[in-house]
Formats: C-alpha cells, sequence, structure tokens
C-alpha cells in the first residue's frame, strides 16, 4: 500500500519555513537586542524560541494574546488582552511584532481598530499577513476557496486539508470562515499609512505581506 500523501502538512511546512527568514529579517530591519522591548500582539512562544535555536540576541518580549499563556511558556510576559483595546500607554514599546494576526479580526472596523493600536503603543512596527492574491490561502490549506463568497466558502471549508487536520463543529467552523479577512497591499497601506510594504513571494508569487515602519 502506498503511503498516504498528508496535503495538509506539506502546505504547512512550506508556509512555515518563511518563518526563520521573517524572523532574520525582523532582527536586520530594526537592530534587535537584547534590550529592545518588543510588543508580540497575538503570538506566542515559537518565534521566540527560534531566537533561541537560531543564537539570536533575545530581546524583552510581552505577548499579547486573547488566551491564556500554555504550559511551559514560563520566561515570557504574558497579557491576556484584546489587541484592539490594549492596556498599555502610549509608546510603551520600542517595536510590536504582529505575525499572522489581523486577517482573523473579520471586519475592516476591527481590523482598523489593531492597527490603530499597533501605532499608538510602539514608534515602529512589524506587521505580516496572508497575501489575499496567493492561490492557497494558509488556514484553510485550500486553493482558490477564499475567493469565493462567503457563503462558499463555508460549504467549501470541510472539505479541505484544514478540515482533515481539525476536528470542529459546524458551528465552529462557520466561525473560522467569517473571522477570517484576507488583505492586499492596497488594504494593508490604508491601515498602515506610514510604513513600507513589503511583499514575500513563493514561486513568484506574492505569498504575503508585511507593513514595516522602522523609523
Amino acid at each position: 500500500m502506498k503511503p498516504r500523501i498528508d496535503l495538509g502538512r506539506i502546505y504547512s511546512g512550506l508556509f512555515r519555513c518563511f518563518r526563520p527568514r521573517r524572523l532574520r529579517l525582523f532582527y536586520e530591519l530594526f537592530g534587535v537586542h537584547g534590550g529592545t522591548r518588543i510588543l508580540d500582539l497575538g503570538g506566542g512562544r515559537y518565534f521566540w524560541e527560534l531566537v533561541l535555536a537560531e543564537g539570536l540576541p533575545v530581546p524583552r518580549v510581552t505577548i499579547v494574546n486573547i488566551h491564556a499563556p500554555p504550559a511551559g511558556a514560563a520566561g515570557f510576559a504574558w497579557v491576556v488582552a484584546d489587541g484592539r483595546r490594549l492596556p498599555f500607554a502610549d509608546l510603551s514599546f520600542d517595536v510590536v511584532f504582529c505575525n499572522s494576526v489581523i486577517e482573523h479580526l473579520g471586519d475592516s472596523e476591527s481590523q482598523r481598530q489593531l492597527a490603530a493600536e499597533i501605532r499608538r503603543v510602539a514608534p515602529r512596527y512589524f506587521v505580516q499577513t496572508p497575501d489575499v492574491r496567493f492561490p492557497v490561502e494558509p488556514h484553510y490549506l485550500a486553493p482558490f476557496l477564499h475567493w469565493l463568497p462567503k457563503g462558499l466558502q463555508r460549504l467549501g471549508l470541510p472539505f479541505t486539508p484544514r478540515a482533515a487536520l481539525e476536528t470542529r463543529s459546524a458551528a465552529a467552523w462557520r466561525r473560522y470562515v467569517d473571522d477570517l479577512r484576507p488583505l492586499s497591499p492596497a488594504g494593508m497601506r490604508a491601515l498602515f499609512p506610514a510604513s513600507r510594504v513589503m511583499i514575500e513571494r513563493l514561486l513568484g508569487l506574492p505569498k504575503s505581506i508585511l507593513a514595516v515602519k522602522t523609523d
């Protein structure tokens, strides 16, 4: 019997391979060092454990997430909060790092609020989001589905590699679709007008958008 090809894990591996490269770019652009105060908005342990694996300087990281810290997250400053209403004073951090979060807010007003909070709490920021133009949506792990109307996305999602990897109720899958609002470069420029918008590419296609403000 031929081994089963797990398309979901193949897709996931392709997207995750960008993260070490993205981390090194972040360090290069912002000159990150041990004293740099970073707010990781909507993140977790992954990037900062990768810092250790890459042998990079470990900055002063505060993670903000709507979920409580998982077991083993000791050593990180972790704040449970809504990114649209951050419990920090203006310019409390040197840099905001926000990776694959803003597309999950579901509507343009929530995205605007998150962007405003990012700009408020730090003078510099590094915000990444999947590019809506890329044919494979990394959260669905399926080609072209995110280009369809929401109703068709809800119908198609149970037949994607993402659904094969996870067990959720029908209502939870509907919320998953409704919460996802991918952005274009123009959308990111509107949210972060003072930023430089950069494009990550895979096989020549625009895979991710970075809104970067370094000064």
